[in-house]
């Protein structure tokens, strides 16, 4: 897999900033992680959404893989809707 199967015409400035980002995390993993999610919900999420997204693009690979898969607990200032919407998505035979 080479990255994002979407195409960003269409989307806004902030939007495709977000799905470059998270294409391109640092490690493969996270990529295919943070990329499908951003590949399926990125057009759909609100603006309050996209601040929360921004802020998990901002937490190291490492920190955010041992969330999702459960290894450690999220902090509080990361755990809302979309940090649940991802992990589910990530479990789910979507992801």
């Amino acid at each position: 897999m080479t990255g994002s199967t979407i195409s960003s015409a269409g989307l806004d400035a902030r939007r495709r900033r977000l799905l470059y980002r998270a294409w391109h995390r640092g490690t493969r993993e996270m990529d295919l992680i943070i990329g499908r999610f951003a590949d399926a919900c990125i057009a759909d999420l609100s603006d309050d959404d996209l601040d929360a997204f921004e802020r998990l693009a901002d937490a190291p690979d490492r920190d955010l893989y041992a969330w999702i898969s459960g290894e450690w607990e999220i902090p509080n200032e990361h755990d809302g809707p979309v940090f649940q919407r991802l992990r589910a998505y990530h479990f789910s035979a979507k992801g």
